[in-house]
């Protein structure tokens, strides 16, 4: 060994003589090599049962948050009554029981009427998607903030996913006037608990899963769910066998996630990120989704089911525009709900104008392609 080797040598043991004797301090010299964090989970519940098309929707969301952020974040959703009631998920989510949750806006209308005006209701004759225009764009997301707030609800919420028009109802026989549906024992949630209980219904508020049994024991004569896909799954066509289609009553109701503020408020700002696109990715690809599913469900309960649908009557329809401004009336005392009205009031004024002068009627083509005449003219064709 040469001199400069040994020197070397002797440099390397007293380094490692006095380091051991420091009790490992010298350890503090090397660079930290940073131990990899698990990821963060959330224990979430949905306010639909397992088999509803809407729990899909929920972990459908789950699903792509968790896969956009490569596994860092995993959120866990339980089907509605896993924790809590359907409709005590507000209250989970603010207490921190839940961590988050999947449901609809006018679930929690028992804490803040003006709750309902996100989906219960005409909606000035904005469609769904119009009003989560409203939302993102019209103010709408400041003013849901503002109604939080005051109510003391520690969340954050993220509106998504527009729905159809959804179905008056499944009756016992065709509804053809509102004398009809006086006195009916039905289900319906929201600001529509006012709006039917005007024109003589006796309404009674049911989470979705529980629906079905109470038409089956007669505790309900008749009530609307939400869709096709969702009341053959729930199995309406079991208790009934007429379904009277479109209504005014929540003709433009969607979706809503919902976290727990102060969970949300201690996530990265790339997580925060990923979960605001997911929410709009989710809201597209739910209602193509909804597009093919219900529509394959329509058919096949009325060519299985042997279901008959009708459409509801102008005169109702009329009527229930008529019952939703009485009891919109009835809310004058409430500022936050007046503010809100106001607010998507202005923006139906020129959004719903746009639309119906911009959009062409699709019933001219669909006729064209598949009515009666088209139909008879590929028979004669055949011929």
């Amino acid at each position: 060994m040469s001199t400069s080797q040994a020197t070397t040598a002797g440099s390397r043991r007293r380094f490692l003589t006095n380091a051991g004797a420091a009790g490992g301090t010298a350890a503090l010299a090397f660079p930290m090599i940073a131990k990899a964090q698990g990821p963060i989970t959330m224990r979430w519940q949905s306010t639909w049962p397992a088999k509803d098309i809407f729990h899909e929707y929920a972990t459908d969301f789950a699903r792509k948050v968790n896969d956009m952020t490569g596994g860092d974040l995993r959120i866990e959703v339980l089907p509605a009554g896993a924790v809590v009631p359907a409709f005590g998920l507000l209250d989970a989510v603010t207490k921190g029981t839940l961590d988050g949750g999947h449901g609809v806006l006018a679930y929690h209308y028992g804490k803040q009427n003006a709750l309902a005006l996100w989906g219960s209701g005409p909606a000035y004759g904005m469609d769904a998607n119009m009003l989560l225009a409203w939302h993102k764009y019209g103010g709408g997301r400041e003013l849901l903030n503002k109604l939080y707030a005051s109510i003391g609800a520690n969340v954050v919420s993220f509106p998504y996913g527009p729905m159809p028009t959804q179905p008056l109802g499944w009756f016992k026989k065709p509804v053809t006037t509102a004398a009809d549906m006086k006195g009916l024992k039905f289900r319906t949630v929201g600001i529509s608990i006012d709006v039917f209980t005007s024109m003589g219904l006796a309404v009674n508020a049911l989470p979705g899963g529980e629906i079905v049994s109470a038409m089956d024991r007669g505790l309900l004569d008749a009530a609307e769910f939400n869709n096709a896909s969702s009341d053959r799954i729930l199995g309406f066509p079991d208790v009934s066998k007429v379904c009277m289609l479109q209504s005014f009553h929540q003709n433009a109701e969607q979706f809503e996630i919902m976290f727990n503020k102060a969970k949300f408020d201690a996530l990265p700002a790339r997580m925060k990120s990923i979960i605001e696109n997911a929410v709009e990715a989710s809201s597209q690809d739910m209602s193509w989704k909804a597009i093919d599913r219900y529509s394959t469900d329509y058919i096949e309960m009325q060519t299985k089911d042997k279901v008959r649908f009708f459409r509801t009557p102008d005169a109702i329809l009329r009527q229930q525009l008529t019952a939703f401004d009485e009891a919109s009336k009835k809310r004058s005392s409430n500022a936050l709900f007046v503010e809100i009205e106001k607010s998507q009031r202005a923006f139906a004024a020129r959004a719903v104008r746009w639309d119906l002068d911009t959009n062409v009627n699709r019933r001219m083509a669909y006729d064209h392609y598949f009515g009666k005449p088209a139909a008879a003219a590929a028979a004669a064709k055949k011929a």
